[in-house]
């Protein structure tokens, strides 16, 4: 028995058309909600560039070029050549990859519990509009998530997808009822062993019909409440085994009630996914207001992290044998060796800030010139004069995972920051 795939052609036809002719962060299942980011002006654009610019990708064998994603003369792109290089990656379609691995598991539970009943996507573009991004999940018009601060716009029109549940609206209008939507999400983000602007969320909705709760006797959203947990319960014990749970009532926009599912694992309480009952807004948007639904939604590095003991979240891109031969298909679990710890390399910058810094704005500047040869950047220091003038200091920090780096590529990466920093953030080096 398997669960239906259904493989849908990541870009489209009518999806290069939208790029020709148009163009949440916080507000999904799989992270936590946050309202401190600020609006900020696009990123400056460069042309000096401090990866090898990558002219086109293949996905799902359609081709697409560069100019598509990263347009130098649109004002309100701020897509790096940086993330369109891992447009097309999918590292949840490769079975020998922790990713992988975690997403063929979670297949496994649903296949063995609800045999044929939830289709899945795992090749949906990445590519979406804002309305499939922030409307149609009810995300507010003016929401911070929204923000050029927050996520890679191709143009004012069209976005990388922040969240899975950018495809939601369109499955259910499509005739769809239960399903798994699972692909590389990305978001403009800090710099730490925890966060990258390139990472991988599920998506899990399903649908019931009057005849469901009624059977039941059960009030429509109560009964969906009562299968979603049933569910997601299961779904913990089939990845960590018999552990202690807990639910914690949240907030979501597109779900009430909303929860999270929260684990005891390893002596301290771990948050597994969010959840909760549809909106009915986002039902009737598809035809479907006489019906009930819940939906889940779950970060697979997060996840993978903790079941494989991977360290740092760069790892999961990594190509060094010593770190994909150590993984094999079905084998969830399997703790990550460490095959060397090289040594990091420290490197202070301080700054007076503009009125339109932001600190994600910051962090894609060092992001772009050291690319993962960064491993975190910390404000270490803030202070405010007589004159009103605010003063940042950040610690970067520099650590290849594959060898050591030499004091001269660290002074010259430093010196491209500080360059890069003073040029494009209007700010004043100390």
């Amino acid at each position: 028995m398997t669960i239906f795939s259904v493989q849908s052609t990541i870009f489209t036809r009518a999806s290069i058309a939208l790029l020709s002719s148009n163009g949440l962060k916080r507000f999904s299942f799989a992270s936590s909600f946050s309202s401190n980011a600020v609006y900020s002006p696009p990123l400056p654009k460069t042309k000096k560039r401090r990866f090898p610019i990558v002219s086109a990708v293949d996905i799902g064998g359609v081709t697409i070029a560069r100019n598509d994603v990263v347009r130098d003369d649109d004002p309100t792109n701020n897509v790096p050549d940086s993330i369109f290089s891992k447009l097309g990656m999918q590292l949840h379609r490769r079975d020998k990859h922790p990713i992988g691995i975690l997403k063929n598991t979670i297949y496994d539970y649903f296949e063995s519990n609800y045999a044929k009943k939830f289709e899945t996507f795992e090749d949906l573009s990445p590519i979406v509009t804002t309305k499939q991004n922030f409307d149609d999940v009810l995300v507010p018009a003016d929401h911070v998530s929204r923000s050029l601060n927050d996520t890679y716009y191709v143009d004012s029109q069209t976005v990388l997808r922040c969240h899975t549940s950018a495809h939601q609206a369109e499955l259910l209008r499509k005739g769809h009822r239960r399903f798994l939507v699972t692909g590389d999400v990305y978001r403009r983000d800090s710099i730490d062993s925890t966060h990258y602007p390139v990472f991988h969320q599920m998506e899990g909705f399903c649908v019931f019909s009057p005849e469901d709760w009624n059977e039941s006797g059960k009030d429509s959203t109560l009964y969906a409440a009562e299968d979603l947990k049933k569910c997601l319960e299961g779904l913990a014990r089939h990845l960590f085994g018999a552990v202690e749970m807990r639910w914690v009532d949240t907030y979501f926009p597109f779900t009430e009630p909303s929860f999270e599912l929260e684990i005891y694992f390893k002596e301290d309480w771990l948050e597994v996914l969010g959840c909760g009952v549809t909106e009915q807004r986002i039902l009737k948007q598809s035809g479907l207001e006489n019906n009930v639904a819940w939906a889940f939604g779950l970060g697979l590095e997060r996840l993978a992290m903790v079941l494989f003991d991977i360290p740092d979240i760069r790892l999961f891109w990594s190509d060094d044998e010593r770190f994909t031969s150590q993984f094999g298909k079905g084998e969830l679990g399997v703790k990550f060796k460490p095959f060397s710890k090289y040594p990091p390399c420290y490197k202070d910058i301080s700054f007076w800030i503009s009125e339109s810094f932001t600190e994600n704005n910051f962090c894609e500047v060092v992001r772009g010139i050291a690319g993962d040869l960064v491993e975190e950047v910390k404000l270490i220091d803030s202070f405010t004069n007589k004159k009103g003038m605010t003063s940042h200091c950040y610690r970067i920090v520099f650590r290849s995972m594959e060898r050591s780096l030499t004091d001269e590529e660290v002074n010259d990466l430093q010196s491209k920051v500080r360059d890069e920093v003073q040029r494009k953030l209007n700010v004043e080096l100390r």
